[in-house]
């Protein structure tokens, strides 16, 4: 059982990113996922979220506009599209599960506590 983020790496500003998160051994689809970032000397921030079954998202403020969140369930594997890249946007960045459904919808959390597993992360530098 394991989930990946992948797909960081140095960027200009105003450039885009487009992150991976992967899951093995078990179904992705099934779950709330999020997107958490942390920054050298700062605490974890959550940046999105993704609902189960409905695909409906969340974003925290500074991010909403920029970034778009999307899952490929054939992919077991959800998607953090990144645009206009802010040299504070820098950081970490990991994916988590939350709730599990395999038949009503869930609302996801931007609240951390309702995550459980997290995965490794990848590090995104937006710098000229």
């Amino acid at each position: 059982v394991q989930l990946q983020a992948s797909g960081g790496g140095l960027v200009q500003p105003g450039g885009s990113l487009r992150l991976s998160c992967a899951a093995s051994g078990f179904t992705l689809e099934y779950y709330t996922v999020g997107w958490f970032r942390q920054a050298p000397g700062k605490e974890r921030e959550a940046v999105s979220c993704i609902d189960v079954r409905t695909t409906s998202t969340k974003y925290v403020a500074s991010v909403k506009g920029r970034f778009t969140m999307t899952r490929d369930n054939d992919e077991n594997t959800v998607y953090l599209e990144m645009n206009s890249l802010k040299p504070e946007d820098s950081a970490v960045y990991s994916c988590a599960t939350g709730h599990f459904s395999l038949a009503s919808s869930i609302e996801c959390s931007l609240s951390e506590d309702e995550y459980s597993y997290w995965g490794q992360g990848t590090l995104v530098t937006v710098s000229s």
